[in-house]
């Protein structure tokens, strides 16, 4: 067996900076437990023992609204809550707002199949202010995403499964609340005890499989086409030379895997190219805890839209894990561009910066200069669900079925988290060992 990695280093946006006692996380922070394929992969290694907890005492998520911040109310998940108490006792929607979301059991379900925006769904059953207050930033925010395009069946199944079973979210969000058997400590926004990470930051998982394959792995390998031969594929690599294989599995992303694809199955290239991205960046600084005037002890907070600020988002992650700064200092990182603020990309580094510390200025207080800052970009690294978009997914594993001893996998398909992907890895690694084993 043979990785090959266009860059320089495993992991993609698992990416982890060790430095003065902060663990910085460039990229992915945590994954969902809920989805058990990457914690799974991490017992199997051994990991076990590394797999920590988020910090419940500081579970609370904020949103921004006005120019402050407000806490999301207790129960309320993503876009929907099961006790309106909280919802009415919040200053976070206006009493019109308010009105709107009671009204959600009673508004009739949709009786059609097909798929619908993140904006026409929210629209639809709660209402535009709870659109842009909260679910833009909270589920649009996931995917950097624009929500007039977001699909609802391929990132909130869960909430299109209630409507569809219990004909309302409110009623389906008592429904979960009901059968769950215990009941952990109330959480808000994006339901945090839920995720997990590693001791060392996240790049533990890539690091600790890079090591098992040792040799294995040849970095600097872009492949830039593929051919037939009598016994499985020939791959052209940029710069010249060449690599025969048995099989191979295509992780690269869906533009690159297009390029691949497109010799043998055009008709597949074509929808992969047609998987749009969006590109991000992430601003990791460090200060002291006395530079906050009295830092929200939360893992975070939120910026919808329709605030025109120069963020999407910020979390402290050293509140949100233990052990990801030295006692007495603050880690918090903030993101930048996505879909809707795709003009952001164009500053420089220290434009971005200078940037997060003006958000940070406004919106907490902090004017002391950072420790460290260290900023990520990450190009064309967000792959777009638009509406439709499982639907494309499965046309174009059709279309690659019979391609002989290949499979595709990825975070552009069914899935942008480390689990999804572990999953996605594992699905194609089974596709293949199958076409082996089939007699020709």
């Amino acid at each position: 067996m043979e990785l090959l990695e266009r860059g320089a280093r495993c992991g993609g946006a698992l990416e982890t900076i060790r430095r003065d006692g902060f663990v910085i996380e460039t990229g992915a922070d945590s994954f969902l437990s809920e989805k058990t394929s990457a914690a799974e992969l991490a017992r199997r290694l051994g990991l076990g023992a590394e797999l920590i907890p988020t910090r419940e005492i500081y579970g609370k998520t904020f949103v921004v609204r006005a120019g402050r911040l407000v806490e999301v109310p207790a129960g309320f998940m993503m876009l929907a809550t099961a006790h309106f108490g909280p919802v009415f006792r919040s200053s976070l929607f206006s009493p019109l707002g308010k009105l709107r979301m009671a009204l959600e059991p009673f508004i009739a379900a949709r009786t059609s199949g097909d798929d619908e925006s993140l904006d026409s769904f929210v629209t639809r059953r709660l209402g535009r202010e709870v659109l842009e207050r909260v679910a833009q930033a909270l589920a649009g925010g996931i995917y950097t995403a624009d929500p007039k395009h977001l699909s609802t069946t391929a990132t909130i199944p869960r909430f299109v499964e209630m409507e569809r079973r219990h004909g309302s979210l409110f009623k389906g969000m008592r429904a979960a609340e009901r059968a769950r058997a215990s009941k952990g400590p109330e959480v808000s926004g994006a339901r945090w005890s839920l995720f997990q990470s590693f001791r060392n930051g996240m790049a533990t998982l890539p690091e600790t499989i890079a090591a098992r394959l040792g040799g294995s792995i040849r970095t600097g390998a872009e492949v830039i086409g593929m051919s037939p031969t009598a016994d499985g594929w020939r791959l052209a690599l940029a710069g010249g030379g060449s690599i025969d294989a048995d099989a191979v599995i295509c992780a690269a992303p869906a533009y690159a895997a297009a390029r691949i694809v497109s010799p043998l199955e055009p008709a597949a290239a074509k929808l992969l190219g047609g998987i749009s991205y969006a590109s991000a960046a992430t601003v990791n600084l460090t200060f002291r805890e006395s530079d906050f005037e009295g830092p929200p002890r939360a893992f975070g907070f939120v910026v919808p839209a329709i605030e025109h600020r120069r963020i999407i988002a910020a979390s402290f992650s050293s509140f949100k894990f233990e052990g990801r700064a030295p006692a007495g200092a603050i880690l918090a990182r903030a993101f930048i561009g996505g879909e809707l603020h795709r003009e952001m990309m164009n500053l420089g580094d220290d434009e971005m910066v200078a940037a997060v510390r003006d958000e940070f200025r406004a919106l907490l207080g902090v004017t002391a200069a950072p420790g460290i800052a260290v900023v990520r970009r990450w190009p064309d690294a967000m792959p777009q669900y638009d509406v439709g978009h499982l639907a494309r997914v499965a046309e174009i594993e059709r279309l690659i079925a019979p391609i002989p001893a290949f499979a595709i996998a990825g975070a552009a398909y069914r899935g942008v988290g480390s689990p999804d992907c572990v999953r996605s890895g594992e699905t194609a690694a089974d596709t293949i060992f199958a076409k082996l084993s089939t007699p020709k």
